[in-house]
């Protein structure tokens, strides 16, 4: 079974919004703080948000804060990304991420494969 599932991705214009989902699998990773990140062409992975099961805890980047919401659904294991006022260069493949210690240092154990944001302007 695929441990991290992601979906919601797609090609949209700026000021539009974005739902990206991300279902996990398997009771330990369910466990686990979720996040995304993103890489845009020619740059480093970063950091966007991550959140935790237990309290719904959230942080965000700097650069995405204000217009990205991070949830999560417990019952259905899944964590989503909610993003609002897109820019053109919010334009990355986005990566639901797992890690014990996601939340605090940002480190990631388990990976889904990505999906594409793409955002004209």
């Amino acid at each position: 079974q695929v441990p991290l599932v992601e979906s919601g991705g797609g090609l949209v214009q700026a000021g539009d919004s974005l739902r990206l989902s991300c279902a996990a699998s398997g009771r330990t990773l369910s466990t686990y703080p979720m996040g995304w990140f993103r890489q845009a062409p020619g740059k480093e992975r970063e950091f966007v948000g991550a959140i935790t099961w237990r309290t719904g805890s959230t942080r965000y980047a700097d650069s995405v804060r204000g217009r990205f919401t991070i949830s999560r659904d417990n019952a259905k294991n899944t964590v989503y990304l909610q993003m609002n006022s897109l820019k053109a260069e919010d334009t990355a493949v986005y990566y639901c991420a797992a890690g014990l210690r996601l939340y605090v240092t940002r480190e990631a154990d388990y990976w889904g494969v990505g999906t594409q944001v793409t955002v004209s302007s």
